[in-house]
């Protein structure tokens, strides 16, 4: 059974006469190498050696945060990562244990989606490995001036993901159906998409506010919708996850 948020998703969908997809920065531009310290590439092991890529945040020296529908068999997240191709210092750590929300559903779109991932050793903090400060409980206003970054697609006609790290700054939307089901909204063709889920909506103070979800695809020619998870309404959530799961 749908909840009320799955169903008020929904008729925003059908309003656009469109489809979701899950978060590929477009209109954007390369990041400045190192400049968001706290940014994970993670790579998951899905089934027969498929691996899916989605982006994380680091929030202390043992957890990550990402997006619930970034769920895999196992994980390997690449931290202190600017170019893929580039190994150098670049800290690879396990996962041992994930967190996804515990009210996300896969048959809802993408509500409450959000993920923990406790690594297996400390990431060893440095000039390119830092973590990043939580939003804290909302008061209802909207952040201003945010950005989101990540290794998604930077073009639509290109199959693989961007090599170096891609960044793009969004305006958020007062949206009725957004709020009540716990999100940040932005809209139009430039943000993120494919390839850029469960990373971060960084805005004017530094802090991550939200966690890229989905994408809104209207067929009707509107402006497309994208969604981000929204980290002060989950703070109890996630304070509850890191006290009783945390210290390695």
């Amino acid at each position: 059974m749908f909840s009320h948020c799955g169903l008020l998703i929904i008729i925003l969908v059908l309003t656009l006469d469109g489809q979701v997809q899950t978060g590929e920065i477009y209109g954007g531009h390369v990041a400045a190498p190192h400049s968001r310290p706290y940014m994970v590439l993670l790579e998951g092991q899905i089934q027969d050696g498929e691996t899916k890529h989605c982006g994380g945040f680091l929030l202390n020296e043992e957890f990550v945060m990402t997006a619930a529908h970034c769920q895999a068999r196992s994980y390997t997240a690449l931290l202190g990562v600017h170019n893929v191709n580039d190994n150098e210092e670049i800290q690879r750590i396990s996962v041992v244990e994930a967190f996804p929300h515990k009210d996300f559903n896969r048959s809802e779109p993408k509500i409450n989606d959000i993920m923990l991932l406790k690594l297996t050793s400390k990431a060893n903090f440095n000039k390119n490995v830092k973590p990043i400060a939580l939003g804290g409980q909302s008061d209802g206003s909207l952040p201003q001036s945010c950005t989101v970054s990540g290794w998604g697609r930077a073009d639509r006609n290109i199959k693989h993901m961007s090599f170096v790290l891609m960044e793009v700054d969004i305006t958020l939307i007062d949206k009725e159906h957004c709020a009540k089901c716990m999100l940040y909204c932005s809209e139009g063709e430039i943000g993120p998409g494919e390839g850029d889920s469960g990373g971060p909506l960084v805005c004017e103070d530094e802090k991550a506010y939200g966690v890229v979800s989905f994408t809104f695809k209207p067929y009707s020619g509107d402006p497309k919708i994208h969604g981000y998870t929204n980290i002060p309404d989950h703070r109890d959530w996630i304070d509850e996850i890191m006290k009783h799961h945390g210290k390695l």
